[in-house]
């Protein structure tokens, strides 16, 4: 019976794993492991994603990554509560929207309504997720966790993928978005107890500081590259690297934030009229169904509803309409 659900005949190509057919058996035996302390993660499947920069994900095993799921639920819930307000990925009620909404606020707040001078610093980690040391990582989970049979197993997860020696998390685990947030909430507190900057969001290892002084920003620059050097291992991505002022606009997250107005990011609009572009030209030739054109379409409509951008809607309607 179980068989019949997934194939649809001889000829069907879906490959169900044993552990798929027989759920409750598999549960078992991964408690059993864990119990009796011989569970090992399995070994990692490679895959790239272009998204629009392409990535190497690392995809754990389906038992994995149930475990994988019970051990996130159990640490984020001690330590959620401890990041900063404004550190908005991979959390619950932020994510991106939120994170760009703060910082308008922060600009607005800052400028005096865009009436003061403001100026913006943005910086990026070079190679953020294969630098995250192990030894440093699992030193902060440490001084929150007493349990030692968790903390052996959270060291197992860490240490099942490495991009150097005991440097990298992969990209394809759960555990690893918030093992991020748990590493960066050091810089987070420097950011905000040391240097004292009030107006400071963190998006992944995006993160941005408003000011009113680029004097002060510059001297919070070096310091963070300091902290981030000899606390962390980490390296501030030279090039990426950005002061702006206020007046002139700031690209975070796929948009850009001018005085009034937020505007999609030119490369994403490029890119998205691009892919629509190609999206019709295969709906004309039969080789995509009219459903499918219209879900991406709508999320294309979504994505634009969170700013200026009539005039996109336009082009996209041209495409499909004209």
């Amino acid at each position: 019976m179980a068989w019949q659900q997934f194939s649809r005949g001889k000829h069907s190509k879906i490959d169900v794993s044993k552990f798929e057919l027989n759920l409750e058996n598999n549960l078992c035996e991964l408690s059993n492991l864990l119990i009796s302390g011989r569970w090992r993660p399995d070994i990692y499947k490679e895959f790239s994603v272009c998204d629009p920069k392409l990535r190497k994900i690392h995809k754990a095993s389906v038992r994995d990554r149930v475990l994988y799921q019970a051990v996130y639920r159990i640490l984020y819930q001690i330590f959620d509560p401890s990041f900063i307000f404004h550190s908005y990925s991979s959390r619950n009620s932020k994510g991106v929207y939120a994170g760009i909404n703060s910082l308008e606020k922060y600009i607005s707040k800052v400028s005096k309504n865009h009436t003061k001078p403001c100026c913006i610093l943005k910086c990026d980690i070079r190679k953020f997720f294969d630098s995250i040391d192990h030894n440093i990582l699992f030193n902060f989970i440490s001084k929150k966790i007493s349990d030692k049979n968790l903390l052996s197993l959270v060291k197992q997860i860490i240490c099942s993928f490495e991009k150097t020696q005991n440097k990298g998390l992969s990209l394809g685990n759960v555990t690893s978005q918030l093992f991020s947030n748990i590493y960066l909430n050091a810089l987070d507190q420097h950011v905000k107890h040391k240097l004292k900057v009030k107006n400071y969001v963190r998006y992944c290892d995006d993160f941005v500081l408003v000011s009113p002084s680029k004097i002060f920003l510059d001297v919070c620059l070096e310091k963070i590259k300091i902290f981030c050097k000899e606390e962390l291992f980490l390296d501030i991505h030279p090039n990426k690297i950005v002061f702006r002022k206020a007046l002139n606009g700031i690209d975070f997250l796929g948009y850009v934030m001018l005085p009034h107005r937020r505007v999609l990011r030119t490369k994403t609009k490029n890119r998205l009229l691009k892919k629509l572009t190609n999206l019709k030209m295969l709906f004309d030739d039969g080789l995509v169904k009219k459903e499918y054109v219209e879900q991406v379409v709508q999320s294309y409509l979504g994505l634009l509803s969170h700013c200026k951008g009539e005039e996109i809607i336009q082009q996209i309607e041209r495409i499909f309409w004209d």
